[in-house]
This record gives C-alpha cells, sequence and structure tokens, in this order.
C-alpha cells in the first residue's frame, strides 16, 4: 500500500505543480467558459466534460495560483506549505516536481524581514495585517484579503516549513479560521 500511496503523491505533487504554472487562458476550464483570464469562476460547470476540467483539486491550485503574485516567495512558501500540509507531501517530492518543471527552490529563502521573530523562534505575538489574498486552511477557496488582520498567539512557533522558510499559523480575524503565513507576509 505505502507504494501505491507514494506513486499517487508524486502524480498529484506533478498535477499540481504542472496546474500551477500553466496560463489560466491555457487550461481546459478557460477554454469552456468555466473560469476567466484571472482565473475567478464564471459558471458552474454543466456537463461531464466541464466537471472534468474543473473539479475540487482544480478549484484548490487556481485559488493557490491567484495568490502567489509575481516575485513573491513568502506567499509562494505558505501556498507550498498548504499544499504539503493538505496531501501529506514531502519536501523531497515537492523539491522534485519544482525541479522537473524547471523552477529553482533556491529562490525560496530567507529574504523576509526578521525583526517579527524571537530569540527562541516564535513569531512576536500580537495582531498583524497581511499583505497578500490567501486561503484559509479548512477551506481552501476562501479568503483573506490583503490588509486583513491575522492573531498570532503566545506560543507561535513555525509549524513547518518549505525550503528553509519558515510558515507559521495565524488566525484570520474576520473569520476565526486558521492561516499559514510566513514573516514576508506579515505587516
Amino acid at each position: 500500500m505505502g507504494i501505491i500511496k507514494r506513486a499517487g503523491d508524486l502524480v498529484y505533487t506533478f498535477r499540481f505543480l504542472k496546474l500551477l504554472v500553466t496560463s489560466f487562458k491555457d487550461t481546459k476550464a478557460f477554454e469552456l467558459g468555466l473560469i476567466d483570464e484571472k482565473g475567478k469562476k464564471q459558471k458552474r460547470p454543466d456537463s461531464a466534460e466541464e466537471r472534468d476540467a474543473y473539479t475540487p483539486f482544480h478549484r484548490l491550485v487556481f485559488n493557490i495560483k491567484k495568490l502567489i503574485p509575481a516575485g513573491k516567495i513568502g506567499s509562494y512558501a505558505s501556498a507550498l506549505y498548504l499544499l504539503k500540509d493538505h496531501y501529506n507531501i514531502k519536501d523531497a517530492k515537492l523539491e522534485q516536481g519544482l525541479k522537473d518543471l524547471g523552477l529553482d527552490t533556491s529562490d525560496i529563502m530567507m529574504e523576509s524581514s526578521q525583526w517579527f521573530i524571537l530569540e527562541d523562534g516564535r513569531l512576536s505575538p500580537g495582531t498583524y495585517k497581511v499583505r497578500y489574498e490567501k486561503l484559509l486552511c479548512k477551506t481552501l477557496d476562501e479568503y483573506v484579503k490583503p490588509n486583513d488582520g491575522v492573531r498570532v498567539g503566545e506560543d507561535a512557533h513555525p509549524v513547518g516549513d518549505v525550503f528553509g522558510m519558515h510558515i507559521y499559523e495565524a488566525i484570520h480575524i474576520k473569520t476565526n479560521q486558521k492561516v499559514y503565513v510566513t514573516v514576508d507576509e506579515l505587516i
């Protein structure tokens, strides 16, 4: 069973990464009029072909893709961590998939502001605003809007990392739902 699960993980990793780097205009969902050029849903899929072109997996990837503005490494790292966490994908598989797609993992590095970080590695507790749109961890399709408030608790140690960039858990104030953040995304 383990080998089948690992093979499935690898297939999903490659599907995710391929869809992530594909322009919205080059997808079957766009061709069928289900999404616009920015990935926003235009209509509900009705036919079998439309349902195949816009599955919950597609919706997840499209929503993550919309959260990654060009050059925003912190958002990219937290989106990758959301994927890792949701599908239990190992770093090595994620890194191999990125390399196979020609993406350089060395671009994901600690280039963010460190003044939010305490000496013991915890994120300083308090209320912050987020710079970019994000997905809530539970639903994967509700958005945290730019400048929305998030609350960081007293014991905010990193919950994980993506290629050396620490990921922290915060609570979106409007929805009281969990969201993953990097220090680069906080203001």
